[in-house]
């Protein structure tokens, strides 16, 4: 993968060395291609991770949020050693995926139907945090008291 030298766009954009961040490191995030995947934008702050995980049972999937990033994390029970497969086309091997999250984004559920793992999201910005007209003329006095 080639490289790119975000240092250039530090001097303009404040506060977005993070951002950038993230995406050079994003590389390091291969799980190879398994499980396979979907992210859904429902709504404008609603968004939902399906992952197809055939074979492994709720008990099986741990699903994990610590700060902004979300860990999939799936470990297959034990085998019967006496099976023997002409042909294994299902991947029963265990997994770890990771999703890096926005600030604000909260997991609010998880379902599991068909072999398929669904998570919920979504983005629940304080109104502090929301962008606020300011009147020009206007000034905002904090109390000295």
């Amino acid at each position: 993968m080639r490289n790119f030298d975000f240092s250039p766009l530090y001097r303009t954009a404040i506060g977005f060395d993070r951002l950038f961040d993230l995406v050079e490191n994003s590389h390091t995030n291969n799980a190879g291609g398994f499980p396979p995947y979907n992210i859904e934008q429902s709504q404008e702050n609603q968004y939902r991770i399906t992952m197809a995980v055939a074979g492994f049972s709720q008990d099986e999937v741990d699903i994990t949020q610590q700060k902004n990033s979300l860990i999939v994390a799936g470990k297959k029970g034990a085998r019967n050693q006496d099976t023997k497969f002409l042909y294994q086309g299902i991947a029963e091997r265990d997994f770890e995926r990771k999703f890096q999250l926005d600030d604000h984004i909260k997991v609010t559920g998880a379902d599991m139907e068909n072999g398929m793992l669904h998570i919920d999201l979504v983005r629940e910005v304080p109104e502090e945090d929301k962008p606020r007209r300011i009147e020009i003329g206007s000034r905002l006095l904090e109390s000295t008291e």
